[in-house]
């Protein structure tokens, strides 16, 4: 069809109506084939191409479930509280409030606050990171030759600055990320082994413990040691569900964790919305 005309371009471009690419959200989401517990209930559809960025406000008890489709998509992410961005993830209050550096069924995400803003419901790769971050311009420019968002090897808090701008978020509003399906342990002497991926088909399922921001960037892991810049399609779906409750065994797993989904049933309360 020739587009060299302003109506060709245009017959070609209402042509592409319906045509569905490998990586691209899908609207609405509920036309994608949803799980069993999500049936009929879909409200966020779409496969992230390695190199590329989404993000999405998601309601108090979604649950979001990230999918490796290839085996080697890396997704990092970061949460804001929806109507106030202030409160945010913070990795070390994750970390130390829970006496644990490895993510997994059962880990909550925490804010400064010391309020849960996720908690991680269900885990098939158990390969992620909460210790390095993402990638920078300045590093995957020395390492691929670009860290640019539009380049070849774009970088993850790159990218990360460009989902941020799309709600309302300056760059230094960006905390440190954490990142699922790629994985990091800490040696005996403190020194960190890159584990990589547990392989195509790892997911992670969160649950959205107030209404969030997720900003959400698949890029290749900032200690993969492999020369080329790798990163396979990542899938993500999000579902109305409920929030975490007292008696659910995810809210009294541990003191610390009790503490924390207290803190934030307590504060939505007071503002009449929990």
């Amino acid at each position: 069809m020739a587009t060299a005309t302003t109506h060709g371009a245009r017959a070609h471009a209402r042509a592409q109506e319906g045509t569905r690419a490998e990586a691209m959200p899908v609207v609405p989401a509920t036309d994608w084939p949803a799980p069993p517990c999500a049936a009929g209930h879909l409200v966020w559809a779409e496969t992230v191409a390695g190199g590329n960025y989404t993000h999405r406000v998601l309601a108090r008890g979604t649950e979001l479930r990230l999918t490796d489709l290839r085996g080697d998509a890396c997704a990092h992410l970061l949460l804001f509280v929806a109507d106030r961005p202030w409160e945010r993830l913070n990795v070390a209050d994750t970390v130390k409030v829970q006496w644990n550096a490895y993510l997994g069924e059962g880990r909550l995400l925490l804010s400064d606050q010391g309020r849960v803003l996720a908690s991680v419901i269900a885990d098939t790769s158990g390969r992620h990171d909460t210790l390095c971050g993402t990638s920078t311009l300045v590093r995957n420019t020395d390492r691929y030759g670009d860290g640019t968002p539009q380049g070849p090897s774009p970088a993850g808090r790159e990218l990360l600055q460009l989902a941020a701008a799309k709600n309302g978020l300056e760059p230094r509003d960006l905390p440190p990320s954490l990142s699922f399906f790629q994985g990091v342990a800490v040696r005996d002497d403190g020194s960190l082994d890159f584990t990589g991926s547990s392989g195509p088909g790892g997911s992670v399922t969160l649950r959205a413990e107030q209404d969030l921001t997720v900003l959400i960037a698949n890029v290749p892991h900032p200690a993969d040691p492999r020369p080329e810049y790798v990163s396979t399609p990542l899938e993500v779906l999000a579902w109305r569900a409920v929030a975490t409750a007292p008696g659910d065994p995810l809210w009294e797993a541990t003191p610390e964790g009790r503490r924390a989904f207290l803190n934030t049933v307590d504060f939505l309360a007071a503002r009449g919305l929990a």
